[in-house]
């Protein structure tokens, strides 16, 4: 019997035939049997198992010259079969019964069976005598399922669907090589290329493996530096800020740049490039660009090597215009370059752009503008010639709204500035964008589609839209040294029913305010430019001015308002509003007024509440008409890049009610996209307020500033106040001077804020851009200021010492008297002491029956009336968190007047269903 088991290979031979891919050099692939009844997860030992050449082709050994001639074969049987037939494994080889039988032929059977990658051990044996040939095989095993362990930066969702191996098929070795590659791939694409993959077996009963891949990530690989070699104009920090790729350092801790990204890497060219067309050098080109990596394989160190080229100018320029409607002339005019001019690639671009754009604007919707530009090296200039091909003039064939589910269609058609059979144009178009993108109802950057019609002077507009929650609930908390912990909340649904109204109901709750209101919003009254809405509101306020743990006065408001609104022009429009409140002011009685006249009526007394709230007590009808003409051109009402907001408003109350007043308003804003992500604005308003008839314009209608308005100040915080400064005696000694008055900013003074019958505010905020990774988390940092000042009120009667004669009241001491204390003057009027004396009867003889808590000496400055204005900087973040937008502020003062309150830090948070 001749035995041609030459080709047979050991279980330990398999595992160094695994080991010898390149991707998986110097990893070990441990085998181990597991019972199916040991506890799911457990694992004995690895241990090597025998080896079988399952992927790469096996060749066959050169044959002698002087070969034995072979004997024929009688029958072929298979040996160790489990899931193939043994028919099935015979077709593999090309040996048949009949056939001769030589060690060629078996070498070149043993080749066809390896490449099947089926078995994990095989091999042939013939006898001479019998003509009988067996093949024994050992079939691979089976995938039973594949395991991922130490992967914490990529999800095992999004390895397993890239990888070829899977549960329930053959394990090959080739498999486990293209996987463990792939796996190395996709952290190359988070930018980990130090990750490991090792992959580990583990033998199961009934020739079954679990397939596990040990994934150690590394770091991030970082750009750790950028060198530019050939740049003589532009320095290398130049050429480094133009690029989207940035270098690791501590100053770019929060972008996503400084990671290595091949495609980045090629878009940093063509930032190169366009930089230098920009500057006129049209030859410049990058020569060559390599990423290498680090020995330690943690960080990429980038070369560009860069020719630049000569500088060139605008030659001669000129516009040629194949359209009827247009002069090349009057084209040629229009052109923002001119010969002598440094050439600039960009502003070609964007004349392109604004000659298809005019060309839109007259229907020429397909209009084609194709530069054609001519280089002279001689005298390096280049000649520009901007043709406008003929086109026909397009009408609108149809308006299409797809992707709207809840939305109803006629809430987005009614945006649309133009009609089906319309001329197109494409302001009109661009105009009727920006009116969809500010229902808020849709994505961001929301675009009309146009589509080629049914003829070449046809043309389909597409709204083709994806539905955002207009719904928001809205959360703030804070926390301020008058209002103590703040509350808001408010639900609104901006697309109720998808009719695009608006229905909100909102609570406001602090300390010392608690308020609520309900709206509705009809933006179109039966399909007609007019909009409509009803609020229904209450308003409670407890102002603790004079004890922080107790109320010196309580308003209470309870109104309802209408609204009317119409369109003037397409920007302009006018809000018409009437208003009807219910006011009542009303002090405790028993604290704060007193019968110290003797005739029986009471009355408040200004020495404890302060005379602006006795002349602000009692119950008011209030009828207020208003009107708001406003002009817009936002391209969004909810996140504005820019545009133009303003408006001004005329409130008279008086029309039937008790109070009388005249007030007038003016806000403006202005958003600017300024590149590169940066988003700028500026807002300004003002107002005053006039009484009129016999009227003073009371506390309740100033104009106050503060949190809410102006950042960096607390809650009225800054503008005309009286501040009480109390005398304490810190040291003890039984005398009070001077050196035991309060400062003004002291937490233990008592503050009155009286507000101002003027105020003006502005402020400037830049939005800053951060990299992909921050905008995928929707954060927005910006940096601002804001300036300000509330003024012009009547100087208030201060008071220096309660009574006449220096008397401070006090409460009823247990045996029913009245405590009284008195302050010791000296000559220039300072106080140098007190005492305190117990009496039943008042100074002129008359029963004293008021009662309160007692008044310690205190001093009274009236501050904070004044033009000038406050100025405050800071930071903040926007961010649109899972949990809904969150808003953080930091600011500090820089200009602020005596007796202002200041605030370093603010928040609030929301969400939205």
């Amino acid at each position: 019997m001749v035995s041609a088991r030459s080709r047979s290979i050991s279980a330990t031979h398999y595992a160094a035939a695994l080991l010898g891919c390149s991707t998986l050099a110097g990893m070990p692939l441990a085998v181990a049997a597991q019972d199916d009844a040991a506890p799911s997860g457990s694992q004995q030992t690895p241990a090597p198992v025998p080896d079988a050449p399952d992927a790469a082709p096996v060749q066959a050994s050169p044959t002698p010259a002087a070969q034995q001639e072979g004997e024929i074969i009688r029958t072929i049987s298979v040996s160790g079969a489990q899931r193939l037939e043994p028919e099935t494994i015979v077709s593999y080889i090309q040996l048949r019964p009949g056939d001769e039988y030589t060690p060629a032929a078996a070498d070149l059977a043993l080749i066809a069976l390896a490449n099947t990658e089926l078995f994990a051990d095989y091999g042939i044996t013939f006898n001479e005598t019998t003509g009988v040939m067996v093949i024994e095989v050992e079939e691979n095993p089976i995938i039973n399922r594949i395991i991922l362990e130490g992967n914490r930066r990529v999800d095992s969702d999004k390895i397993l669907p890239e990888i070829n191996l899977a549960a329930r098929q053959i394990f090959t070795r080739s498999r486990v090589r293209a996987d463990v590659a792939r796996i190395i791939e996709l952290y190359k694409r988070q930018g980990r290329f130090a990750a490991t993959v090792e992959p580990q077996m583990v033998m199961l009963d009934q020739n079954r493996v679990d397939v596990i891949f040990e994934i150690s990530e590394g770091p991030k690989s970082k750009v750790r530096q950028i060198n530019i070699i050939g740049n003589e104009v532009f320095s290398d920090g130049d050429l480094r800020d133009e690029m989207v790729t940035q270098e690791d350092s501590i100053f770019a801790i929060f972008s996503s740049n400084t990671s290595y990204d091949p495609d980045r890497m090629a878009y940093d060219q063509q930032l190169l490039r366009q930089y230098y067309l920009t500057e006129g050098y049209a030859d410049f080109r990058v020569v060559s660009a390599v990423a290498e990596l680090t020995p330690d394989r943690r960080d990429f160190i980038i070369t560009y090597v860069v020719e630049e080229g000569e500088r060139y100018k605008f030659g001669d320029v000129e516009a040629v215009s194949q359209l009827r409607d247009f002069s090349s002339e009057a084209l040629s005019a229009g052109l923002v370059m001119s010969a002598g001019d440094w050439y600039d690639a960009e502003l070609i671009d964007n004349t392109v752009e604004g000659l298809t754009e005019t060309a839109g604007a007259f229907g020429y919707a397909f209009a084609e503008v194709r530069p054609r530009i001519s280089r002279n090296p001689e005298d390096r200039t280049m000649d520009v010639t901007f043709t406008v091909a003929d086109a026909p003039r397009v009408y609108v064939e149809a308006i299409e709204i797809n992707g709207n589910t809840l939305t109803q269609d006629k809430v987005i058609r009614r945006e649309f500035r133009i009609a089906e059979g319309d001329a197109f144009s494409s302001l009109q178009v661009r105009r009727s964008t920006a009116r969809i993108n500010s229902l808020g109802y849709f994505q961001e950057n929301f675009e009309v589609e146009q589509v080629e019609g049914s003829s070449p002077d046809r043309i389909i507009l597409q709204a083709n839209v994806q539905e955002e929650p207009t719904g928001q609930l809205s959360l703030s908390a804070g926390f301020s040294s008058l209002e103590s912990f703040i509350f808001n909340g408010s639900i609104t649904q901006n697309n109720f029913r998808g009719r695009g109204q608006t229905v909100s109901f909102g609570v406001n709750y602090s300390r010392y305010s608690r308020s609520g209101n309900i709206s509705f919003t009809e933006p179109k009254v039966f399909d007609r430019d007019i909009a409509m809405g009803v609020d229904l509101y209450r308003q409670d306020y407890n102002n603790g001015y004079f004890d922080r743990d107790s109320a010196t006065y309580e308003q209470a408001t309870t109104g309802i308002g209408l609204r009317v609104g119409v369109p003037l022009t397409e920007y302009i429009s006018l809000l018409g509003r009437y208003r009807l409140n219910y006011q009542e002011i009303t002090l405790d009685e028993t604290q704060f007024f007193s019968d110290f006249d003797g005739d029986g009526i009471r009355q408040c007394e200004p020495l404890i509440a302060g005379r602006y709230l006795c002349d602000a007590i009692g119950d008011r009808l209030q009828s207020i008409v208003s009107a708001t003409l406003t002009y817009n051109t936002l391209n969004s009402g909810v996140r504005p890049t820019r545009g133009t907001r303003a408006s001004a408003t005329v409130e008279v109350a008086g029309v039937g009610g008790d109070t009388q007043y005249l007030r007038g308003r003016l806000n403006a804003s202005r958003y600017w996209n300024l590149g590169s992500g940066f988003i700028g604005s500026v807002s300004v308003e003002g107002g005053y307020i006039w009484g009129w008839g016999d009227d003073d314009v009371l506390l309740t209608e100033r104009f106050f500033l503060g949190e809410g308005q102006m950042r960096g100040f607390d809650i009225r915080g800054l503008g005309p106040r009286v501040v009480r400064r109390f005398y304490i005696d810190e040291n003890d000694d039984g005398v009070l001077d001077e050196a035991d008055l309060l400062d003004i900013g002291d937490d233990r003074n008592q503050d009155d804020a009286l507000g101002g019958n003027a105020y003006y505010m502005a402020r400037a905020e830049i939005e800053i851009p951060l990299g992909s990774g921050a905008r995928e988390l929707g954060l927005r940092p910006s940096v601002f200021i804001d300036v300000g000042s509330v003024f012009d009120v009547q100087r208030p009667t201060l008071t220096q010492s309660p009574l006449p004669d220096g008397l401070f009241l006090a409460q009823l001491d247990g045996n029913g008297n009245q405590v009284y204390t008195q302050l010791v003057r000296d000559t220039a009027g300072v106080v140098i002491g007190s005492t305190t004396t117990l009496s039943p009867i008042a100074p002129d003889g008359s029963n004293n029956t008021r009662a309160g808590t007692q008044l310690t000496p205190f001093v009274e400055e009236f501050v904070g009336d004044s033009i000038s204005p406050r100025v405050s900087v800071g930071f903040g973040v926007n961010w649109n968190s899972p949990f809904g937008p969150f808003r953080i502020d930091i600011a500090t003062t820089l200009l602020k007047e005596r007796g202002d309150e200041t605030k370093l830090f603010s928040f609030n948070v929301g969400t939205q269903f």
